[in-house]
């Protein structure tokens, strides 16, 4: 467990160069501004139309390598981000993924396959963060396969090992004050909104002391397996964390209109 006060990381999905460069503008000054070093989680090959927000951004790359510069870490975020899978989920929070259940060959190639886009554009991803948290034994395999021994996911409150891989737990959606231990804030800049923005900064400027980098976090805080409490506590977040979604998803259903029967 770290002890206080806690510490925060800064984790950006759904990078890609056509986001809505708007919407990333208002994180990116919070960057700048407070001198952080995220996490930006980016897709190589993006064929998602639902990230398809506006025109390619001609400075996309050039943004991703300059903050890299200023220390942020790159995260391969996938590879196409088409999630299609319906396979069984290590942590399994959604019902399909990108990867989980894909044959590992063709998981070996897709991480393969990113990698070398990535660095193509003279970015150095040293974490992976797997769209809608979903990836399983293969996976795993796979990342070691290909160098990357470190996964942003998990609901533990340090790093911890698994399968031959370091796991930085991300837990939070909104910052949120906490206590002890390590928690990463995962923000969706194409769809956040003004007040998400706003309430980042308020947050930020009480605590920004309190934000770290995956490399501070790394130096400060070795990586190990995890205890039996820390597994059960886990375990307990990430149900309730399951129980939550299934919940929102039993009010959205009742709130649809019901068809007219023939």
């Amino acid at each position: 467990m770290i002890s206080a006060p806690a510490r925060y990381l800064l984790r950006f999905d759904d990078l890609c160069p056509t986001f809505s460069v708007e919407c990333w503008l208002r994180f990116q000054s919070l960057i700048e501004e407070f001198r952080l070093q995220p996490i930006l989680a980016v897709v190589p090959d993006n064929r998602d139309p639902e990230l398809q927000v506006s025109p390619p951004d001609p400075s996309f790359w050039e943004r991703m390598r300059a903050l890299e510069a200023a220390g942020a870490t790159i995260g391969l975020h996938g590879y196409r981000h088409l999630c299609v899978s319906r396979g069984r989920s290590l942590l399994g929070l959604a019902l399909t993924s990108e990867f989980a259940g894909v044959a590992a060959e063709t998981q070996r190639s897709w991480i393969g396959d990113g990698l070398r886009i990535l660095r193509g554009h003279g970015l150095n991803p040293g974490i992976f963060v797997a769209p809608r948290h979903g990836f399983d034994a293969s996976t795993l395999a796979a990342l070691r396969a290909e160098g990357i021994s470190l996964l942003s996911d998990g609901f533990a409150r340090a790093p911890f090992l698994r399968a031959g891989v370091a796991w930085i737990p991300q837990q939070l959606w909104g910052p949120v004050e906490k206590d002890s231990g390590l928690w990463t804030i995962c923000v969706h800049a194409n769809t956040a909104h003004n007040a998400e923005a706003a309430q980042l900064r308020q947050f930020l400027a009480a605590h920004a002391a309190q934000f770290t980098s995956v490399d501070r976090v790394l130096f400060r805080f070795q990586p190990a397996t995890l205890t039996l409490a820390e597994r059960l506590q886990a375990e307990a977040a990430l149900w309730r964390l399951k129980l939550s979604r299934t919940a929102g998803r039993v009010r959205r259903a009742a709130r649809l209109p019901r068809s007219n029967s023939s």
